[in-house]
């Protein structure tokens, strides 16, 4: 009602117009750097290697990521090659790409 007795209350003026195009310009734009930050971005927990061992276990909640780096992985493959439960199953392929792997003279002797 207040729209027709002053008829250009509903319109906005160019310079309003324009504010609205660069704001919505801005988000567009904030939304896909984050989409493309989001797909391009490497994920520390993706793989093993480089001394840093990641397995995927089953959970109650779905499945955990155990990681470990350094002397910690060093330990836990060590572990892991001994014992034969599930975990130590499945953490001996990544610890051979993580390049800790127990060596060939280590098995041979022990």
């Amino acid at each position: 009602m207040y729209a027709k007795t002053n008829p250009s209350a509903g319109r906005l003026s160019p310079r309003q117009k324009r504010a609205f195009a660069i704001i919505g310009v801005l988000v567009v734009l904030i939304f896909a750097g984050l989409g493309i930050w989001s797909a391009l971005a490497s994920d520390s927990y993706s793989s093993s290697g480089h001394g840093c061992v990641n397995v995927t276990v089953p959970s109650s909640t779905g499945g955990a990521t155990v990681h470990y780096c350094g002397a910690q992985a060093r330990s836990f493959c060590q572990t892991s090659f001994q014992k034969q439960d599930q975990l130590s199953l499945r953490a001996r392929p990544q610890c051979v790409l993580a390049g800790l792997a127990p060596s060939a003279s280590a098995s041979a002797s022990g």
